[in-house]
C-alpha cells in the first residue's frame, strides 16, 4: 500500500507540473489562433504543426531509448554515477554528430517538411532538439531519484518563458512591423512564416531548461563504460523503432494530411492548422497519461521485485482507467466550453475531438499494459506492436485523407491505438500474467461511452445552452457517484478522504 501511495504522490506532482506546463502550453493555442484567425493564420499554424511533427520524430532518433535504459539499469546498478556518466557522455557525443548531419542536410529535410524556402528552420529545430536531448538524462535522474518538485519547477519555467516570448513575437513583433515596415528587422520578420518564427521561443525554452538542470550535470566528467554502454544500447535501441512508430501514430498525420489533402497547397496547410489546433483540445487527456508515465516507468521496474507486484499493477490499471474516463467526460461533455480555446474559424475541426479523446483513452491503457512486456524483457513485442500501429496509421491516412480529410486522421488514430491496446494485452498476459479487474474496467468504459452518447442525443435535439450544460453536469457527476459507489471499500482506506467516505 505504501508503494501505491508513493506512486500516487509522485503522479500528483508530475500531474501538477504537466497540467501547469500543458496549460501554459495550451494558452499558446488560443494566442496563436486568435492572433492568426484567418486562412493565412491557419496556414501558419499548419507550418507550426508540421515542423513540430518533424521535431518529435527527430527527438526519438537523438535519444534512442537511452532514457528508458537508464531507468532499467538504475534499478539494479549500485554505481549510479557510472551509469549517469556513461549515458550522458554517449548522448552528448551522438548529439554533436547527429546535429552536424542534420544541419548539413537541412535543405532536403526542409523539402520533406514543406519548408523549401526556409532551410534555416531546420537549423533552428536542430538547436531545440539538441538541448532537449541533453536534458533527457538529467530529467531521468530527477525522476529516478523521486524528485518531482524540481522536475515540475524546471518544466513550468521553460514553458512559461516560451509563452511570454510567443506573445511578444506575434503581437509586439507585428505591432513593430506595422509602425516601422521598412526597417531591416521588419523586413526580416516579414520574410518568415509565423509558424517558423515560433521556433525561436522554443529555442529559448530548451536552453533555459538545460541551464536550470545545471546541478544535475555540473560534476559530469566525460567517460564511457563500454560494457555498460553495450547493455544500455541492447535494452534501449528498440525504443528507436518503438518511438518512431509512436511518433508516426501521434504526429505524422499532420504531414500526411498536408501531403494527401484534396485541395490546393494553401488549403492543405490550413486544414493541418485546424486539425492541429483541435488536436490540442483532445490532448487534454494526455495530461493524465503523461503524469502517469513520468512516475510509473521507474515505479514498475522497482516494484517488479516484490511478490505482490502483479496485484499492485492490477490495482494501478483500474484506477488509471477511472482517471482516463473522468478526463474523457470532463472534455467531451463540456466541449462547448473547450471549443473557445480556438476562434470560431477553427470550429469545423471540433468533430475530431471525441474520436481523439477515445483514442487517447486506449493509448493510456496501452502504456499501462506494456509494463508487463518491459518487465519481462520482451521489448521486441512492443516493437512489433508499434510497427503494426504505424502501418495501420499510414494505410488509413493514405487511403482516406483525399476523401475525408482530417476525419480520416482521427479515425486512423482511434483504430491504431485500439489495435495496439488489444495486442499489448494479449502478449502481456502471455509473458507476465496479471489478473486485471476486467469486468470493473469494462463497466467504467461502457458507462463512459453511454454517457457521451446520451449527451450527444440531448444536444442534437435542443438548441438550449442550459439544457446542454445541465445534461453535461448531471452525466459527469453521475459517473463520479458510480465510482464512489463501486469503489467505496478502497476509497475508505485513503488518508484524510477515507473518513468522509466511511
Amino acid at each position: 500500500m505504501s508503494s501505491l501511495k508513493n506512486l500516487a504522490s509522485q503522479t500528483i506532482w508530475y500531474g501538477l507540473s504537466n497540467i501547469a506546463a500543458r496549460f501554459i502550453g495550451y494558452l499558446q493555442t488560443p494566442i496563436i489562433t486568435y492572433l492568426l484567425p484567418d486562412s493565412k493564420g491557419q496556414q501558419a499554424y499548419g507550418d507550426f504543426s508540421i515542423l513540430y511533427a518533424g521535431i518529435s520524430m527527430a527527438n526519438i532518433v537523438f535519444t534512442y531509448g537511452m532514457e528508458t535504459a537508464y531507468f532499467r539499469f538504475s534499478a539494479e546498478k549500485e554505481n549510479k554515477e557510472d551509469l549517469f556518466r556513461t549515458s550522458f557522455s554517449t548522448i552528448l557525443l551522438s548529439t554533436l554528430v547527429l546535429s552536424t548531419l542534420f544541419i548539413l542536410f537541412r535543405q532536403p529535410i526542409a523539402n520533406i517538411l514543406a519548408q523549401e524556402a526556409h532551410p534555416e528552420y531546420i537549423t533552428w529545430a536542430v538547436i531545440i532538439i539538441a538541448f532537449d536531448t541533453l536534458s533527457a538524462i538529467p530529467f531521468a535522474k530527477l525522476r529516478q531519484e523521486g524528485r518531482p518538485k524540481k522536475y515540475a519547477a524546471v518544466k513550468v519555467s521553460g514553458i512559461l518563458l516560451n509563452l511570454i516570448l510567443t506573445v511578444t513575437l506575434l503581437y509586439a513583433g507585428q505591432q513593430y512591423v506595422d509602425v516601422n515596415p521598412n526597417t531591416e528587422l521588419a523586413l526580416w520578420y516579414k520574410s518568415h512564416s509565423k509558424g517558423g518564427l515560433l521556433l525561436l521561443p522554443n529555442i529559448a525554452q530548451s536552453l533555459l531548461t538545460f541551464i536550470l538542470l545545471f546541478s544535475e550535470w555540473k560534476n559530469f566528467k566525460f567517460g564511457i563504460d563500454t560494457e555498460l554502454l553495450h547493455k544500455l544500447w541492447r535494452f534501449g535501441s528498440p525504443m528507436i523503432i518503438i518511438g518512431l512508430g509512436g511518433m508516426i501514430n501521434e504526429t505524422m498525420d499532420r504531414v500526411m494530411l498536408n501531403e494527401f489533402y484534396n485541395g490546393t497547397e494553401a488549403a492543405a496547410k490550413a486544414a493541418v492548422g485546424v486539425y492541429g489546433a483541435n488536436y490540442r483540445i483532445a490532448i487534454f487527456i494526455s495530461l493524465f497519461i503523461q503524469a502517469f508515465k513520468m512516475s510509473a516507468e521507474p515505479f514498475f521496474f522497482k516494484q517488479a521485485k516484490e511478490k505482490n507486484a502483479a496485484d499492485t499493477y492490477a490495482i494501478v490499471m483500474k484506477w488509471f482507467v477511472i482517471t482516463l474516463c473522468i478526463a474523457f467526460l470532463f472534455t467531451a461533455l463540456f466541449l462547448d466550453f473547450w471549443k473557445h480555446l480556438n476562434p470560431s474559424s477553427y470550429w469545423d475541426g471540433l468533430k475530431i475531438v471525441p474520436l481523439l479523446l477515445l483514442a487517447n483513452v486506449f493509448l493510456g491503457i496501452y502504456y499501462n499494459l506494456i509494463a508487463a512486456l518491459k518487465i519481462s524483457n520482451n521489448m521486441d513485442k512492443i516493437t512489433y506492436i508499434t510497427i503494426i500501429g504505424a502501418i495501420i496509421t499510414i494505410l488509413i491516412n493514405i487511403t482516406f485523407i483525399p476523401q475525408y480529410g482530417m476525419m480520416a486522421c482521427a479515425w486512423a488514430t482511434l483504430i491504431c491505438y485500439f489495435s495496439m491496446m488489444i495486442l499489448a494485452y494479449g502478449w502481456g498476459q502471455m509473458y507476465y500474467p496479471i489478473k486485471y479487474p476486467r469486468r470493473r474496467i469494462a463497466t467504467y468504459l461502457i458507462v463512459m461511452l453511454l454517457s457521451y452518447a446520451i449527451h450527444s442525443l440531448v444536444i442534437q435535439d435542443t438548441d438550449s445552452v442550459w439544457a446542454e450544460w445541465l445534461s453535461a453536469v448531471i452525466l459527469f457527476f453521475s459517473f463520479i457517484f458510480l465510482i464512489f459507489y463501486l469503489e467505496k471499500e478502497q476509497l475508505k482506506r485513503l488518508p484524510f478522504l477515507g473518513k468522509f467516505i466511511a
